[in-house]
């Protein structure tokens, strides 16, 4: 038991770091745009390059922690991840937007093996009942990075004199160049600082001994074709759609929010202000879940998602039909409500799922692939009808997660039965 909860913190380090450097891309997002002059569309690329890694490494990344484990993927994803962030130097020094995209993509490459490797790995570090418990009391670390992280990038990146496109456009050709340069450069620390984080957070994994737990996979015992074979089950099926959409508004949301609240007819007030509220969102979202862990110990998971998705997206409809701080303060607020949502929706998905754990993981992990489609359509949505009604698209999928919290979660019990036992593990 005890080694299972230093195991427990240690990985609970390596949640902080992803949850950290995922939602630095908010920051990232208006800090570029400004430095490249890009519409909406164009700027999402950013979260679209980031999340789409998930969708094309996830199955690779599957096959990874079942033959090495989950320790070694778990140190291997750091390194990749550091690896990217490294790469942010070269983009900046250019400077590229297409080379700050491929950075992106290494980086997000790295935290895919780290989200296949170590939420499964939570989910089965003690007795199955309380799976849930443990991931959102795991996933509230990683929203305390979530939350550091847009005032750690505000401070850093958007404290700065920001020009408009049209100040920019009355400058000289050299004058506009030596902007830009000015402007990337400021990304070259912080993220050689993160990748430097991120090494020395693999080393002490790879010191450290983590207990062998859950599932190892058993070559002679899989189905010829696993991950066709984790979909007959109903409740992961579903539970694809509810991750893609759950991170796909969440992402969404976050992205959009420094330019929705600095807008004049809501926030009203300059990008590295609105900054703070973004920490709020995410910061709310720790809070959830350090209450979630709690209200898990004697509410049913299943009956706590759907409450949550419900009051989320009222919360929406608040947004977008008022103005001013009412708008602000409806939309932050989701982000205590999108809490327990990604841990939840997990735990229920892999319930039952024997063997196939690990491929209903990778599948899991690659519908994180929602957080750069749904935000690339809602900037489509924003550059036609504004930010304000684009956010049409982050309440239609939190209505999607009302449904999969009350009725889509439950297991058909013909396809839980055929599932066989599991046998033992290597960490």
């Amino acid at each position: 038991m005890n080694k299972n909860r230093l195991a427990f913190g240690v990985v609970t380090a390596v949640f902080f770091m992803w949850g950290f450097i995922t939602v630095l891309n908010d920051v990232l997002v208006p800090h570029l745009k400004s430095v490249f002059s890009l519409d909406y569309t164009q700027i999402m690329l950013i979260q679209f390059t980031f999340f789409g890694a998930y969708f094309l490494i996830s199955l690779p990344a599957g096959k990874v922690v079942a033959v090495c484990g989950y320790k070694n993927s778990i140190i291997v994803g750091l390194c990749v991840a550091g690896l990217g962030a490294l790469l942010f130097y070269p983009a900046a020094a250019m400077p590229s937007y297409g080379v700050f995209l491929g950075a992106l993509f290494v980086l997000a490459s790295g935290i895919t093996l780290l989200q296949v490797a170590a939420n499964p790995y939570v989910s089965l570090l003690g007795a199955p009942r309380g799976a849930p418990s443990r991931l959102n009391l795991s996933q509230a670390f990683n929203s305390l990075g979530t939350a550091l992280a847009p005032k750690f990038g505000g401070l850093l990146l958007l404290s700065g004199a920001v020009l408009s496109s049209t100040a920019l456009a009355k400058l000289s050709a050299p004058q506009q160049l030596a902007y830009q340069l000015q402007q990337a450069r400021a990304v070259q620390g912080p993220y050689i600082g993160i990748a430097v984080a991120l090494f020395v957070l693999a080393l002490i994994v790879y010191l450290f001994h983590l207990p062998a737990v859950g599932i190892a996979e058993n070559r002679s015992a899989e189905p010829e074709h696993p991950f066709r074979a984790a979909l007959r089950h109903r409740h992961l099926l579903f539970g694809v759609a509810a991750i893609f959409l759950y991170v796909g508004a969440e992402v969404s949301i976050g992205s959009f929010m420094i330019n929705y609240i600095s807008l004049p007819g809501i926030g009203n007030m300059p990008q590295a202000k609105a900054a703070g509220f973004v920490s709020l969102y995410w910061g709310g979202a720790m809070l959830g879940r350090f209450i979630g862990s709690a209200l898990l110990q004697r509410i049913d998971a299943r009956k706590l998602l759907g409450i949550y998705a419900c009051i989320a997206a009222l919360l929406v409809v608040a947004s977008m039909l008022s103005h001013d701080m009412t708008a602000v303060w409806s939309i932050v607020g989701i982000g205590l409500f999108n809490s327990i949502m990604f841990p939840n929706i997990f735990t229920l998905s892999i319930e039952g799922l024997g063997p196939l754990t690990s491929r209903g993981s990778s599948l899991l992990i690659m519908a994180i692939v929602g957080g750069a489609v749904i935000p690339e359509l809602q900037g489509i949505l924003a550059d036609h009808i504004g930010v304000h009604h684009a956010f049409l698209l982050p309440l239609l999928c939190y209505l999607y997660i009302v449904f999969y919290g009350f009725l889509g979660s439950k297991p058909d019990l013909k396809t839980s039965l055929a599932v066989p036992a599991e046998p033992p593990a290597h960490a």
